[in-house]
């Protein structure tokens, strides 16, 4: 699935994603993510940073979900796909670590990433927005910055 350029604002807007994985006994963890980055027309990679877990399962079982959302807008999208672990041995390791370490600026180390294929998407939204239809980005994030003190 090609990410819309909807998606990679929405990617690009977020300070944390979240990666749920699962075992292969089907014991599932998600865990927040600090830098990821689109890669490519479908892709999404991830530096693995304190990650032994996420890696781990993705060893076991390839299918994620990923969760992007904008804080002060209450919304985003959640992405599900296939993932794959890149070692610096693999020949595509280079690009993909070279536009995480721009994220980093060199201050978290990490030796893989996780390469995500992107295969469905679907937005999420705040229930405000179901319940109230009248509610617009504005109103949510001026609601937000008054309640979270931003």
């Amino acid at each position: 699935m090609k990410l819309t350029k909807k998606i990679k604002a929405a990617i690009s807007d977020s300070v944390l994603c979240w990666l749920a994985t699962s075992s292969a006994d089907n014991i599932p963890n998600v865990s927040p993510k600090e830098i990821f980055s689109c890669f490519g027309e479908n892709m999404i990679i991830v530096a693995n940073i304190a990650s032994p877990q996420t890696v781990k399962n993705i060893q076991q079982n390839k299918h994620i979900c990923i969760s992007f959302i904008d804080i002060l807008k209450q919304k985003g999208f959640q992405l599900k796909g296939e993932a794959e672990i890149i070692t610096a041995a693999s020949k595509e390791y280079p690009k993909m670590e070279n536009v995480l370490l721009v994220l980093t600026e060199g201050k978290f180390p990490f030796n893989s990433i996780t390469k995500i294929n992107v295969t469905s998407a679907k937005p999420i939204i705040a229930p405000k927005y179901i319940l109230f239809p009248e509610t617009t980005e504005e109103d949510q994030i001026a609601s937000a910055k008054k309640n979270y003190g931003f």
